[in-house]
């Protein structure tokens, strides 16, 4: 016959309301947790107001003939960025479509059962320790090893394909497609580690279900797991855009620097990064006024794809839920 449940005697219940001292700790940590979310906000309020402010002159100056003007001459005092906005723009685009691609895919190569645990492991700790190299590195196998390697490639495409726009000119070193491949290189490690997690939590009862419907492994993989997980995925693809576009040694040292304007993958460009890393050692005082407002130009970019991809991973949780 069972027994009926007994309390032990004493104060040792489990449900017991929280001592003076838990009580303390928890507004400790909430004022603690508010006190950081509000010096983040502060920060980069007074980064918006610090750039801001040294790049007014520059705004009152030259007004938008800086962002639709395509000559950098400080000499003549010409400053255009229009270039360079949209050298920043497509190497960071093309830089998504083929890291975001490859990340996708390796993610899912290392949370679906492809591999036995262990040596999934391993693969991801080789993956990760790619976001440890510096950018210069990246930088001088692009120039030594990308470059020479696409060359032959490059050259056939150009000239059999010559009146294909993104094949109109030839590669003759740095240009757009060897710096959105280092760049693409450059963005896995983030994308591939941000989607795995949304894979894995994805629950697993999620993805016996579909294999109780009958579906193949794939088509689980495709059809379920995915499309749960896509918020998440989602959420990494605009990691990696906001990596891309504010990377500046890889992209100055392969992008080839040249304000110019063309849908050819192999033409020399421009970047607003490599633009402010390169000009701001030797800027006089009317120069630096108009790379603060590059500066904020690209924060306003970057600000922009953020808010972006927030609203529509927030509208995707609401269809979701709904």
């Amino acid at each position: 016959m069972n027994q009926p449940f007994i309390p032990p005697p004493g104060n040792h219940s489990v449900c017991q309301p929280p001592t003076s001292t838990e009580f303390v700790l928890d507004r400790c940590f909430r004022a603690l947790a508010r006190f950081g979310v509000f010096v983040i906000l502060a920060l980069v309020f007074a980064l918006i107001f610090v750039i801001g402010e040294k790049a007014i002159p520059g705004m009152q100056k030259y007004g938008l003939d800086v962002i639709t003007g395509s000559v950098w001459d400080p000499n003549q005092h010409l400053y255009g960025i229009l270039p360079a906005i949209w050298g920043t723009l497509y190497s960071s685009l093309m830089a998504l479509l083929i890291g975001g691609f490859f990340g996708i895919m390796m993610a899912i190569f290392l949370t679906q059962d492809f591999l036995p645990a262990r040596l999934a492991a391993v693969f991801r700790t080789i993956v990760e320790l790619l976001a440890a190299i510096p950018s210069v590195v990246y930088g001088l196998w692009g120039i030594f090893f990308v470059i020479p390697a696409i060359r032959p490639l490059a050259d056939w495409l150009h000239q059999s394909f010559d009146w294909v726009p993104f094949f109109s000119t030839s590669l003759s070193g740095p240009g757009l497609l060897p710096a959105a491949l280092v760049l693409a290189i450059m963005i896995l490690p983030t994308i591939a580690a941000v989607s795995q997690d949304a894979l894995r939590a994805v629950p697993l009862k999620t993805k016996q279900a579909a294999y109780g419907l009958g579906t193949t492994h794939w088509e689980a993989i495709l059809k379920v797991m995915v499309p749960t997980a896509s918020t998440g995925i989602f959420g990494a693809l605009v990691l990696g855009l906001g990596r891309a576009l504010g990377e500046t040694m890889a992209l100055a040292m392969l992008v080839g620097n040249s304000n110019q304007i063309s849908l050819s993958l192999f033409s020399p460009a421009n970047t607003l990064a490599a633009v402010l890393a390169l000009n701001f050692p030797e800027a006089g005082p009317t120069e630096v006024e108009v790379l603060m407002y590059a500066a904020l130009v690209l924060m306003a970019i970057t600000l922009t794809v953020n808010i972006i991809g927030s609203m529509i991973m927030l509208m995707s949780n609401r269809g979701a839920k709904s």
